[in-house]
């Protein structure tokens, strides 16, 4: 089993799923897009403010996406990728002044010592898209009276996604750009499927996410010292990408991105923080935030989180967008 996402439509409505699928480890024929493949996604970049221009320039700062292995998402999933401009043509969801805020749903238990914190979260989501972010009081998962079932191969009691997408659509408030729901519970979409990371409604803007499959004991697997910021880290990036594609962000072929597809554990932990060239100019336009700003606010979010190699890598992005200089 390697988890993976589909497109559905289901009841008129456009669901992202990053799911649990048996892939065939034969090779779709995907080469990574050269240099000026990535230039054209990229698109013209004359016009715009310095700051973003520099924030935008294909440096080494970003690494191509690499060819994929047999088990990777790129190998089994043909993808022709987004550029900037066919995102800019999709007329994707955007924040206005009525639908501003981003909520978060907790949903069920979240024992510490054993999950990700919920503050920290939604800290992190505040930097990442520039918009306020508001965690809602936590409800028991007894609140949605949610289809369940047990999981064969685990053992684990799992809930359907589609139910609690269901129970989110009443409960979007009226300044809200979306409602994401997260749990530690696993979760599955359909009775066919084995289990599913987490599904999105784009038209309705709800959303459901566990991060109960980051948890190495969920394995069976010890928690080492280092397991909150293991823990951290991956949600952080679930958290990102999935609503992402809240904004209409496809998945990235062209650079190492936070937005690339994951066919399972290990090439989602290979995955960055980050956003490359041609997807941070898309959740720019939909927010129109302050490139500058956003990096120092990711900045310093990561240095009190510890992630000091993340930090890193955005101090050296701060000092190029603000003086031109080589890394």
């Amino acid at each position: 089993m390697v988890p993976g996402k589909r497109v559905v439509m289901m009841r008129k409505t456009l669901l992202i799923a990053a799911a649990a699928v048996i892939a065939a480890s034969t090779s779709m024929g995907f080469e990574p897009p050269g240099p000026q493949k990535r230039l054209d996604a990229i698109g013209q970049t004359d016009g715009l403010p310095a700051a973003l221009r520099r924030a935008l320039a294909p440096d080494n700062s970003f690494q191509p996406v690499p060819v994929p292995g047999p088990s990777d998402w790129l190998a089994v999933h043909r993808e022709p990728g987004q550029t900037f401009e066919e995102f800019r043509r999709s007329h994707p969801n955007r924040p206005d002044g009525r639908r501003r805020i981003i909520y978060l749903q907790p949903l069920g238990a979240f024992p510490e010592q054993q999950s990700p914190s919920l503050e920290k979260l939604r800290e992190y989501a505040a930097g990442f898209f520039q918009m306020e972010v508001k965690a809602l009081a936590p409800v028991p998962i007894s609140a949605g009276n949610f289809t369940s079932r047990t999981n064969s191969m685990t053992g684990r009691r799992q809930i359907l996604t589609g139910d609690v997408l269901g129970w989110l659509k009443g409960k979007l408030p009226g300044d809200g750009f979306c409602l994401l729901a997260i749990t530690m519970e696993d979760l599955y979409p359909e009775a066919s499927w084995n289990f599913v990371f987490g599904q999105a409604s784009l038209n309705e803007r709800v959303g459901v996410y566990s991060f109960a499959r980051y948890d190495p004991a969920f394995y069976g697997e010890r928690r080492g010292k280092e397991y909150p910021a293991l823990l951290l880290r991956r949600s952080m990036k679930v958290l990102a990408h999935e609503t992402g594609h809240m904004f209409g962000l496809a998945h990235c072929v062209f650079f190492h991105c936070v937005m690339n597809g994951s066919n399972h554990l290990q090439e989602s932990d290979r995955r960055p923080l980050h956003l490359c060239p041609v997807c941070l100019p898309k959740l720019q336009f939909s927010v129109g935030f302050d490139v500058v700003k956003r990096y120092e606010a990711l900045a310093q979010f990561e240095r009190r989180a510890g992630l000091e190699d993340e930090a890193a890598w955005v101090q050296r992005r701060l000092e190029t967008i603000r003086h031109g200089a080589g890394n």
